[in-house]
């Protein structure tokens, strides 16, 4: 006879760290609320970003704690336990071949997930979802600064008539009222934008710094040039880490930012501002084998999460 279940990592269904599920978004109730978005239609070279949600969650199960949270002896605190609520809410409804039908579920979901008054943490997916998700965030009503983590600028205007690709989100996000204030780390690689995208990007205002430069002047001082900010989205492209970490990326490029160097300066901007939500994209598991790349996803998304816990605690 079972007297209680001890819902190890191996056993039941893989929501994202084997939280609750609540796919009807109009009964959220929770202070996070997991989205997977399968779509790599923006994608022009390698695809397979769309594969990246079930990996990931399936690779986040062995660091489920449930209502207890986990201990970080580093920090000497129990993270991530009750009562901070995170639900996993299901995939948005996406269809291949139709960027219209699926950006505006996209973005319909997240606005529901905000109307819960719950931070959206989406899994995508290839970049371009960023721009979805970032008309969603209208529905804060705030004012919100973005933090891009990524070897690529992504400010391109079109391709041919194609204006949501995934080189084209930072640059959609700028045009958006209610986004802000930008930061982008970790850029570098021959011919990843144009000169113009680069202009374009500092007459905006967005403060840019290349992984080289990243690795000279350390954690406090990235943390310092971020710009102030009440409010803060993430938008976490998983080759801002360097490729002998995450292999499994449409589009690797050695010279990036580290597992530590990335979750310290996600905690740096916690203490800045308020961390509203994040999105990380563009992991393409079957291009490793290893397994390592949806790993680190999947507890880059934990740590995402701990510093959005600390903000409402605030």
């Amino acid at each position: 006879m079972i007297l209680n279940s001890l819902n190890l990592p191996i056993t039941g269904i893989c929501s994202f760290g084997k939280y609750p599920i609540c796919t009807d978004l109009n009964k959220l109730d929770a202070d996070v609320g997991i989205l997977g978005v399968p779509y790599d239609l923006g994608v022009g070279f390698l695809s397979g970003a769309r594969l990246a949600p079930r990996r990931i969650r399936e690779a986040s199960t062995q660091y489920g704690r449930g209502d207890g949270g986990y201990y970080d002896f580093e920090r000497d605190e129990q993270l991530l336990g009750a009562p901070f609520r995170v639900a996993d809410c299901g995939d948005a409804d996406v269809l291949h071949g139709d960027v219209e039908y699926s950006f505006a579920q996209i973005e319909e979901a997240v606005r529901k997930i905000v109307r819960a008054q719950a931070a959206p943490v989406v899994i995508g997916g290839d970049h371009s979802i960023s721009i979805p998700v970032g008309r969603a965030l209208a529905e804060m009503n705030q004012k919100i600064s973005v933090v891009q983590f990524d070897a690529h600028l992504d400010w391109t205007d079109h391709v041919g008539p194609l204006q949501y690709g995934n080189g084209s989100p930072m640059r959609r996000l700028s045009e958006m009222d209610h986004i802000d204030k930008m930061a982008q780390i970790g850029l570098r690689g021959m011919g990843s934008s144009r000169k113009t995208d680069y202009e374009d990007a500092k007459a905006y205002g967005s403060v840019l710094i290349s992984a080289r430069e990243a690795h000279r002047i350390g954690v406090d001082a990235i943390v310092d040039k971020i710009p102030e900010a009440e409010n803060y989205f993430l938008s976490i492209d998983i080759d801002g880490y360097d490729m002998s970490i995450a292999p499994g990326v449409a589009s690797p490029y050695p010279g990036g930012l580290y597992f530590d160097q990335v979750s310290d300066i996600i905690r740096g901007i916690g203490k800045k501002g308020n961390i509203v939500g994040a999105d990380l994209v563009e992991v393409a598991p079957q291009y490793d084998p290893t397994g390592s790349t949806v790993r680190l996803a999947a507890l880059t998304i934990m740590n995402v999460l701990v510093e959005i816990a600390a903000a409402r605690n605030k």
